[in-house]
């Protein structure tokens, strides 16, 4: 059973819950508890003495897809008997034009971090630590969190995954956040097209043209950070190889069967050094199902522990 922390106030688009006291625990068995409020009790139990990854989906994604996907991407993890992995629903569903609702729906995402830190320091103080994985614009949410959690977290890891953040978030807006953490992990493509095409719109937006340009923001899932060597907890952050084929979609997203978890053996770690873009994926058969998904969480699973 997932447990599943939702702050949404409504299941397609909509704003966060007005309040901690509004957050709703679902599980992906029960999706919808009644009464609500009656499993706080039963994930504190269950995260007590753990060391827990909370996974934040991205940007665009209803409550249903949030609960499928981190549903069945969790199943490739291997976190160790001590580890408990819960998933976080925010409302970052687009309710414009998607790319160009790219910098508004950061405010959601910022308000989604506090009330997630509220949370956790409301209900599952008893963790032994606490870690996070990201995918697009929970980078956003996760960061504000871990800014706003309370001294007394064990902040161990946190990975983003197709950020879509600046790339010198780490350095310049939240790096009060960076240097709470243990270890920060990045994963980068230059064949997200997503992030290629809504940063510049964002831009745009902004009155920011080129890179040139004094202001111009790369998206730390295209580019890795800016510069590399920030803050003291990162991990060395190669972009991934053009050959893996990573999109936007390839990191969280699950399309049709997730496949066996038993399966996630054959996702060897990624090198802290990629030699060249010219190199094969992980596995030489690209057709299994999933394979880049099963081998994100392989490469998730390897940082936490």
């Amino acid at each position: 059973m997932t447990y599943f922390i939702d702050l949404r106030a409504d299941s397609n688009g909509g704003n966060p819950v007005a309040s901690v006291e509004d957050i709703v625990i679902r599980t992906d068995s029960q999706p919808n508890p009644n009464p609500a409020m009656t499993m706080d009790a039963a994930l504190a139990a269950a995260a007590y003495g753990k060391d827990v990854l909370l996974g934040v989906h991205g940007f665009n994604v209803s409550r249903a897809d949030g609960i499928s996907s981190l549903g069945h991407w969790w199943e490739w993890l291997e976190i160790g008997p001590n580890g408990l992995f819960i998933g976080v629903l925010w409302p970052g569903d687009s309710r414009w034009i998607p790319f160009i609702d790219y910098p508004i729906e950061g405010n959601e995402a910022v308000a989604s971090g506090r009330l997630l830190a509220q949370y956790l320091g409301t209900e599952l103080t008893a963790v032994n630590s606490v870690s996070f994985v990201s995918h697009s614009l929970g980078a956003r949410v996760v960061l504000e969190a871990v800014r706003n959690l309370s001294p007394s977290f064990n902040v161990r890891t946190v990975t983003m995954m197709a950020g879509a953040i600046d790339d010198d978030c780490l350095n310049n807006e939240y790096h009060d956040a960076a240097v709470r953490i243990g270890k920060v992990s990045v994963l980068a493509s230059r064949c997200d097209e997503v992030l290629k095409l809504a940063f510049p719109a964002g831009n745009v937006a902004a009155g920011i043209v080129t890179r040139g340009e004094p202001y111009w923001r790369g998206a730390l899932g295209r580019y890795g950070p800016n510069p590399p060597n920030q803050p003291g907890g990162l991990s060395p952050s190669p972009i991934l190889p053009d050959s893996w084929n990573f999109g936007h979609h390839s990191y969280i997203n699950c399309s049709g069967s997730p496949g066996s978890p038993n399966e996630s053996g054959r996702f060897s770690p990624l090198p802290l050094v990629v030699p060249s873009t010219e190199i094969p994926p992980p596995v030489q058969n690209a057709n299994i199902p999933n394979w880049q998904q099963a081998w994100s969480a392989g490469f998730a699973s390897t940082r936490f522990t």
